[in-house]
């Protein structure tokens, strides 16, 4: 009885420990189950929820002009550094606005991604890539047609790829950047960034937006106005008023030359630097030629003196 009773209690402390080794299995996989529950719960937390006490909250002016600013100074940022290590291994200017390192083409696009990307904001990655790229391609095409007829001048012309598209005003392979840019700016970029900008101090926030709004207007409106001026300098029309010879003396070629190095006059297809390199040759050149001219009449002049002296000399021998 007595062995009986113990290989019973050995059974029982068997089963016992047997049962304390399957516990921690089964908590693993609880622990594993609340993981799970948990990305599931983080998936559906909308990161677009806004602070309602800030003075940009949700998708206002305040919100939008933000995007705007931002976006103008990180798409010339990129576009540099793209230039710098892919393109043309060297710095060139990407800026689009004569003061500060902004354009209002990034500015611009981002504000319109940020609306429409917004209804899209809970579809997967390959909606937002898609619709990121069409927006791109479209956008980059009505840029390009507003400078074309209103400014008269190219930034862009992709007529020379096989990827071109609606007749070199956009790019495929572009139109894919602008999907990718798309998908990194709704899911990443913009929930971080809204979030920053509702940071800023109520009265901080709106006494600067209104400074930086009114210098970005004034920066786009005095652009455009020395790149109109220059178009009218380019094709021999004189100005006689004061805001035409204010552009002229402050604005002129040069000056422009080192923010749009690549700038395109539509009428010629002429590019600016060369345009500008032809201006700087004719005025070397009629320097030149000034410069002879002085020197000859100088000879002139010097030998006038000397037959005078000479004389003088002969006038005073005879005496």
């Amino acid at each position: 009885m007595n062995e009986d009773l113990k290989k019973v209690s050995e059974k029982t402390s068997e089963e016992e420990n047997l049962e304390k080794e399957e516990i921690p299995a089964e908590n693993e996989g609880n622990n594993a189950t609340t993981i799970q529950e948990k990305i599931e719960q983080f998936k559906k937390i909308d990161s677009f929820k806004t602070n309602k006490k800030s003075f940009a909250t949700g998708i206002g002016f305040y919100k939008l002009f933000w995007v705007f600013f931002i976006g103008c100074f990180v798409g010339v940022v990129i576009e540099v550094l793209f230039c710098i290590f892919v393109t043309e291994h060297r710095y060139e200017s990407r800026q689009g606005l004569i003061y500060g390192p902004f354009n209002p083409v990034y500015g611009f696009g981002a504000v319109a991604m940020t609306l429409v990307l917004y209804l899209f904001r809970k579809k997967s990655e390959t909606w937002t890539f898609l619709v990121g790229a069409i927006i791109g391609a479209i956008f980059e095409t009505l840029c390009s047609v507003y400078q074309e007829y209103f400014l008269g001048t190219v930034s862009w012309d992709y007529t020379g790829s096989k990827y071109s598209l609606m007749g070199g005003r956009t790019d495929l392979v572009y139109a894919v950047f602008w999907g990718i840019l798309a998908v990194v700016w709704i899911k990443l970029l913009y929930p971080f960034m809204s979030k920053w900008i509702e940071k800023i101090p109520n009265k901080v926030g709106v006494i600067l937006t209104w400074i930086l709004f009114v210098f970005m207007v004034f920066d786009c409106v005095i652009s455009c106005m020395a790149v109109d001026r220059m178009v009218k300098r380019h094709n021999g029309t004189a100005e006689s008023t004061a805001v035409g010879n204010f552009l002229d003396d402050h604005y002129p070629d040069e000056f422009l030359l080192t923010i749009y190095p690549n700038m395109i006059f539509t009428d010629t297809g002429e590019v600016l630097h060369e345009v500008a390199g032809d201006d700087k040759e004719t005025e070397n050149s009629e320097n030149t030629e000034n410069n002879t001219e002085n020197n000859m009449e100088t000879e002139t002049a010097a030998s006038a003196n000397s037959v005078k002296v000479d004389l003088f000399s002969l006038y005073q021998f005879d005496r």
